[in-house]
């Protein structure tokens, strides 16, 4: 038998029945009192448009989405019986046999992390996994980087190369002048959608003659001149998705050129370093030149092509501040 304190305490305690009931009487205010003697917690829940005794969803008018035109691909491609058939949505590493390939650096890189007694679930900072943003801005800028020597690159981990864009898209947005962006047409068709929800204000500008298979350089120089100064302008650093033509050195030069003399924002998404040439530093020429003149850009990084991290989701933005000896 439990001791006589302990059998007070339970007598004056009220049932778990009972402190439901008042807990719910106490979140819904409107429904009707029931007697004392009545303890089912249940019976004080009255019929609310979110609840499933309606027999209709407060979201049944909502409307399906349709698929996504590069996603649906692959939709498409699963349901297709055909043992010859071929994927051609979603760029992807695969095997001979068409199925997934991980590479063997990231096989490696995964066993390590396992066979880490050290690694711990903590919470990261708020602005990610400080070794991953140091490490991710030497690959793109360079270990030798003035910018970062300077101490004038600020990393943040993000969501792939979409959360990176959106990241700065709203930042942008809220902190700087200018909230019209040019990207060229074509373009990735997330980048549109991206950055008219990050609160910018969308523009384009000739990037691809379909008439000669090339780059529209002369268009381009012209719209970006014609843009407003200040305007920020999103460039693909290597790889030019969907067309896959990029301009030259000497080009990238003349852009860079009037771009800094109208004190136009460059932006640049990298989500295939390595893959234009087949070495990361040449694919990150670019960004470079851009990074040597002392003025300021941001830089959206995604590895979910390069290192074949679809679903991991891994990415970073960086800002480069301004030099205050700028020469651009």
């Amino acid at each position: 038998m439990a001791p006589a304190n302990v059998r007070a305490a339970q007598a004056q305690a009220p049932s778990a029945d009972r402190r439901l009931s008042t807990l719910v009487g106490h979140l819904l205010p409107s429904s009707p009192r029931r007697a004392a003697a009545d303890t089912s917690a249940t019976s004080t829940l009255e019929s609310f448009p979110t609840m499933a005794s309606q027999g209709s969803s407060v979201f049944a008018a909502l409307e399906q989405a349709p698929e996504d035109p590069i996603l649906g691909v692959t939709v498409a491609y699963n349901k297709d019986p055909s043992p010859v058939k071929v994927n051609l949505g979603v760029g992807a590493y695969r095997t001979e046999e068409g199925k997934p390939l991980v590479l063997n650096v990231v096989r490696r890189a995964e066993q390590m992390l396992i066979n880490n007694p050290s690694r711990v679930k903590e919470y990261l900072p708020i602005t990610g996994l400080a070794e991953f943003n140091k490490l991710s801005a030497k690959l793109i800028f360079g270990a030798d980087s003035p910018a970062i020597q300077e101490n004038r690159v600020a990393t943040v981990q993000c969501l792939s190369g979409t959360g990176s864009l959106r990241v700065g898209g709203e930042f942008l947005a809220r902190h700087y002048h200018e909230r019209t962006i040019y990207i060229p047409q074509p373009t990735w068709g997330n980048h549109p959608k991206v950055f008219t929800l990050s609160g910018l204000n969308v523009r384009s500008y000739r990037y691809y003659d379909p008439a000669t298979c090339s780059l529209h350089f002369e268009g381009l120089l012209e719209d970006l001149g014609s843009a407003p100064s200040g305007s920020i302008v999103l460039l693909h650093a290597c790889a030019h998705n969907p067309t896959g033509v990029d301009p030259t050195i000497e080009q990238w030069e003349q852009i860079r050129q009037l771009m800094r003399s109208k004190s136009l924002l460059p932006f640049f998404d990298s989500a295939y370093q390595g893959f234009a040439s087949g070495s990361l530093d040449k694919d990150a020429q670019s960004v470079r030149m851009f990074v040597a003149d002392g003025g300021e850009l941001l830089m959206a990084q995604s590895y979910a092509k390069n290192m074949g991290l679809y679903g991991e989701r891994v990415g970073a933005l960086s800002i480069v501040r301004y030099l205050h000896s700028c020469s651009c």
